[in-house]
C-alpha cells in the first residue's frame, strides 16, 4: 500500500484531495500541527516533525499555504525533511496561474516556493490552477456594507472550483512525476464586473457595480489575461452555479 501526505489537508482544498484518494488503496497521512484523525504532526514553519512525518512516504501532496513569504519557508523545510531521510518522494505542488508574470507580492513568494521544489532533486509536479470560486466570491462578499461594488475595469478571471482542481491534483499524484503540468483553469472566463454582476443577481443585492481603471503592473497583468488558460478549461462548476448552490445549504 502506498502512502501519500497531504500538506494543508485540513483546508478545503486539502480535505478534497484528501477524500478522493482516501480510496482504501493508500495510506493517507494529514500534516498538521495538532493531533488527530489521520494526522501526522509536524510544522512547516519550524520545521519540527518533518523528517517522521515524510518517513516512508512515497507521494506528498503540498496544499498548505500561508498566503505570504512563509510558503518559501515551507518548501524549503519540507524539502530539506525529505533530504534528512534519504527517500524520494513524488512531491506534488499546486500553485497559481500567473505567478511569473502578475508581481502580487504572495504571487513572488508562490512562484520562489516552486522554485524552491524544482532545484531540489526531489521527483516534483507543479499544477498552476486559476482562482478559485471562493476566492472571486469573497472578494464580493467582503464589499457588502459598502453603497457601491467595487470590480476593476478590465480585470478578467476564470475561477474554478475546488472539486476540479483536487481531482486533477488526486490524478497527477498516482502518476508518475511531470515536472511542469499544463495549467489549469475553470470552464468560463469573465470580467471582473460580469462575476460581481453574477454574484449581485444570486445573493438578491441591487447596489450598483462601479469599474475604476486601475494603473501599475499587476493591474496590466490582469487586464491582459495573465491569469487566463483559455486553452485547458476544466471541470463543469460555473461561478453562476457555486453561488447558487453555497446559497442553497
Amino acid at each position: 500500500m502506498n502512502t501519500v501526505l497531504v500538506t494543508g489537508g485540513t483546508g478545503k482544498l486539502g480535505r478534497a484531495v484528501v477524500e478522493r484518494l482516501a480510496d482504501g488503496e493508500r495510506e493517507i497521512r494529514v500534516l498538521s500541527r495538532a493531533p488527530g484523525t489521520r494526522r501526522v504532526v509536524g510544522d512547516l514553519r519550524t520545521g519540527a516533525g518533518l523528517a517522521d512525518a515524510v518517513e516512508g512516504v512515497e507521494v506528498i501532496v503540498h496544499c498548505a499555504t500561508t498566503y505570504g513569504r512563509d510558503d518559501v519557508v515551507a518548501a524549503r523545510w519540507l524539502v530539506e525533511a525529505i533530504s534528512r531521510t534519504g527517500g524520494a518522494p513524488h512531491l506534488v505542488n499546486i500553485s497559481i496561474v500567473g505567478v511569473d508574470r502578475i508581481p502580487l507580492p504572495y504571487y513572488r513568494a508562490k512562484l520562489a516556493a516552486e522554485q524552491v521544489i524544482s532545484g531540489s532533486g526531489v521527483p516534483w509536479t507543479n499544477l498552476r490552477a486559476t482562482q478559485f470560486h471562493d476566492l472571486l466570491a469573497t472578494i464580493f462578499d467582503v464589499q457588502r456594507w459598502l453603497p457601491v461594488t467595487f470590480a476593476p475595469d478590465k480585470f478578467r478571471f476564470q475561477p474554478v472550483d475546488i472539486g476540479t482542481v483536487a481531482d486533477h491534483l488526486a490524478e497527477l499524484a498516482i502518476h508518475p512525476p511531470a515536472g511542469r503540468a499544463p495549467d489549469l483553469g475553470g470552464p468560463r472566463i469573465h470580467s471582473l464586473r460580469e462575476l460581481a454582476g453574477i454574484h449581485r443577481s444570486v445573493v438578491h443585492r441591487r447596489r450598483p457595480i462601479l469599474s475604476p481603471r486601475l494603473p501599475g503592473k499587476i493591474a496590466r497583468g490582469y487586464a491582459q489575461g495573465w491569469n487566463l488558460v483559455p486553452d485547458n478549461p476544466r471541470g463543469t462548476v460555473t461561478f453562476e452555479r457555486f453561488l447558487r448552490e453555497r446559497v442553497s445549504r
